[in-house]
């Protein structure tokens, strides 16, 4: 199989002024080409350091990838190194990357300075594919079998350049190297930890054929990704070996499966709503909206989402929610009763056939009667109100984030008993 290594130079990478995006990009676009990507590293503006990792992995890889440190300032020193990597001596003027560097420079009223043209020179020992969204072109390095027998492109680091790159950089790929397949089959848990995930399907894990390769992607909002691989081959001829365990896994996992694509819960649940024609609500309090924006984030939740109460204080859940005030006095404001008191609220409020809401405490501090990082939900339709409690221990925004997801989950089992049955 071929191998891959992008590498991101610059010091801003590594000081964390600049979030590095361009390697996610390049990985997926790798990855469909049947590439398989070893490793991301980040180097910064040190001769020494970019020469030194970038002979590494040449020596390790097919093709190597670098983003960034082609720019026209003196900390921009890539492409020197990449001068001295390939053995060139002479800089050579590329006439195509020049005439767009004119053309840019005087679109925006700019006069062409030495410094720009200067973008225009290559190293005489590669090949250029020209950057029509900026000034520094894509240089191609391939270096004969006696030194590293792999193809180095140096792309510049600027997003919208480095991305607009990417075709044309997979074009030259796909001419140069002979791509194999890679199969992903993904199905979406939640409701489940992670480590308890595993323990539960340990023996299918353990049973999987040597070519199939699980990887569990664990996210706060949308559960467990549990990824199956298989790096070799045709897709097409291993379609039916991956569903086959796909299958197993789904009968082992149940209703914690909520999805066997790339999904989320807001997504899953709105397909269900919408495929039986009702309508949801919302009232939050510790979740602060979280719900909402999660709802709303779904094209075409307008067929089936209302809207949403935020109740963070005591006399919104009482006057607006029409909770009553013995209740919050006798339970608590985290309470079973709070959570069933103010879901039944914004469904009449709404008009909704269902309603989801959180009562909690995500941090910093917690009461005399629960520990921070508790949350009960409540979930109110046409077959009653019931409620469930969680615990977390994360920090505020993870709980959040934690407390949301878990009402989505509650809410989604609610409907998936309600519709089904």
């Amino acid at each position: 199989m071929i191998q891959a290594s992008i590498c991101t130079i610059g010091d801003e990478i590594l000081i964390g002024q600049v979030v590095d995006t361009n390697s996610s990009h390049l990985a997926v676009a790798l990855e469909e080409a049947g590439i398989r990507v070893t490793r991301m590293l980040s180097i910064g503006d040190d001769r020494e350091e970019i020469l030194n990792n970038l002979r590494n992995e040449l020596e390790l890889n097919d093709i190597v990838i670098t983003t960034g440190g082609l720019g026209p300032t003196k900390d921009d020193i890539t492409k020197d190194v990449l001068a001295e990597l390939s053995g060139s001596f002479e800089y050579v003027e590329n006439q195509e990357q020049l005439a767009i560097v004119e053309d840019i420079l005087r679109g925006r009223g700019l006069d062409v300075l030495p410094i720009n043209r200067a973008q225009a020179l290559v190293p005489e020992k590669c090949e250029v594919i020209p950057n029509r969204k900026g000034t520094a072109p894509v240089m191609v390095f391939r270096f004969p079998e006696d030194s590293y027998n792999a193809t180095l492109f140096a792309l510049p680091g600027v997003p919208f350049e480095a991305v607009g790159a990417i075709p044309d950089v997979m074009e030259d790929i796909r001419a140069h190297y002979p791509l194999n397949d890679i199969l992903h089959r993904s199905i979406m848990v939640s409701g489940i930890a992670e480590s308890a995930l595993s323990e539960l399907i340990a023996p299918w894990e353990d049973a999987l054929p040597e070519d199939m390769h699980l990887a569990y992607l664990p996210s706060p909002l949308t559960g467990i990704r549990l990824r199956l691989s298989i790096y070799s081959g045709k897709a097409e001829d291993e379609k039916a070996r991956v569903e086959e365990q796909i299958a197993r896994l789904k009968e082992i996992l149940g209703d914690k499966v909520y999805s066997d694509q790339d999904d989320t819960l807001e997504a899953t649940i709105g397909r269900m709503l919408k495929a039986a024609g009702k309508t949801v609500s919302a009232a939050e309090s510790c979740t602060g909206g979280e719900i909402s924006h999660l709802f709303t984030s779904v094209p075409g939740s307008s067929a089936y989402y209302l809207g949403s109460v935020t109740s963070y204080a005591v006399s919104v859940k009482e006057h607006v929610l029409g909770v009553p005030a013995e209740t919050v006095e006798k339970y608590g404001v985290v309470s079973s009763e709070v959570a069933a008191a103010m879901a039944e609220g914004v469904r009449r409020v709404t008009g909704s056939d269902y309603a989801v809401s959180t009562t909690g405490l995500a941090g910093p501090d917690g009461d005399e009667f629960n520990p921070v990082g508790t949350v009960w939900i409540g979930v109110a339709g046409p077959r009653g109100t019931k409620t469930v409690k969680k615990i977390f221990k994360h920090d505020r925004k993870r709980n959040i984030e934690r407390f949301a997801a878990s009402a989505l989950d509650f809410l989604r089992l609610t409907l998936l008993e309600d519709l089904t049955n």
